[in-house]
């Protein structure tokens, strides 16, 4: 066996210590201190169990609790408020929808917050289209019986919406304008009361994600009339859109993204952004979310950004045109 000369051997050990000290300079990535708060501005449905299915895995990332809060109340702008006006450290981050984040700009007169400046994305993490959906006690059996009924009995139908400026909300005015008919909107604070009231009959119809909805419709209990989507669902390849009804380019997504305050270090808003892109492309997440008919985005912090941009406009114009307001 050949020899290692002194040279070699000090020649190794300068390059071990050069080693030791380029590790030991390389930067810790970021991880929170103590729990985490996942606002969630809505009462349960798809929203809060998005926000349950990644704070798990959140944790097993980074070390500490997530824990996640409801705070309901002025179309999600109260527990968007909460997030914009906390601590900018991570430690508090915002599950948002269409609403607060890019419907209620417009919708409301006076907002607490505003969306783009004192709010940073994240990841836009799912979007799906959503069902209009009867009570099958309504009698109503297709979208031409719904026009037709509620054209003959002005105000005798009611819609329910999961929020005000919700995509539930906006996509049914939407609807009524495209129809040229008039349905009365009852507002509630979250999918479950506003699914609820719909099987007792209290209302009539609305549009929800099939989260929302699927199961009940499965067991007979709600009727699917059509999606506000391109493509039919492939769970209910029956099930027409819109578009193929005649009401030409109709098209509403709703969807799910997290966002924290603005002001947050960068290094925070990336750790985030890498880790619940992993998390949201994981076998059992992307599976539990597919039942759900929704589709797995998973975007960069500057891509969530451009889209929350661009839905503000297409939402805005959807508001004037359609004269939408806050009841």
């Amino acid at each position: 066996m050949p020899s290692i000369d002194r040279r070699t051997v000090l020649t190794l050990g300068a390059g071990m210590l050069s080693l030791r000290g380029y590790a030991q300079a390389q930067p810790q990535e970021w991880a929170p201190s103590r729990p985490v708060r996942i606002i969630v501005p809505f009462l349960g449905g798809t929203n809060d169990i998005l926000a349950r299915i990644v704070s798990p895995k959140l944790q097993d990332a980074l070390g500490q609790p997530f824990v996640v809060e409801d705070k309901p109340g002025a179309g999600g702008n109260i527990g968007a408020d909460l997030v914009a006006k906390a601590e900018p450290d991570g430690h508090t981050l915002l599950i948002g929808y269409n609403g607060p984040i890019a419907i209620n700009v417009t919708l409301f007169k006076k907002m607490p917050y505003d969306p783009v400046k004192d709010l940073a994305p994240i990841t836009l993490a799912v979007k799906a289209a959503q069902y209009l959906v009867v009570n099958p006690a309504s009698g109503i059996t297709s979208v031409a019986d719904l026009v037709a009924k509620a054209k003959a009995r002005p105000g005798r139908f009611s819609y329910a919406s999961v929020a005000v400026g919700s995509a539930s909300h906006l996509t049914m005015e939407m609807f009524k304008l495209a129809a040229n008919v008039h349905l009365t909107h009852i507002p509630y604070r979250g999918a479950g009361p506003a699914v609820t009231d719909l099987l007792a009959g209290n209302v009539q119809a609305g549009f929800f994600v099939p989260g929302n909805v699927l199961d009940f419709a499965k067991q007979g209990r709600l009727k699917l009339l059509a999606c506000s989507g391109t493509k039919r669902f492939a769970n209910t390849p029956e099930v027409p859109t819109l578009i193929e009804l005649g009401f030409k380019d109709f098209e509403a997504t709703a969807w799910i993204g997290l966002l924290t305050t603005a002001g947050t270090p960068q290094p925070i808003i990336d750790r985030y952004s890498k880790e619940l892109v992993k998390i949201l492309h994981l076998p059992d997440v992307k599976e539990k979310l597919q039942a759900m008919e929704f589709d797995v985005v998973a975007s960069s912090p500057e891509q969530f950004g451009a889209w929350i941009r661009t839905e503000i406009s297409r939402w805005g114009a959807v508001i004037k045109a359609t004269g939408a307001k806050v009841d």
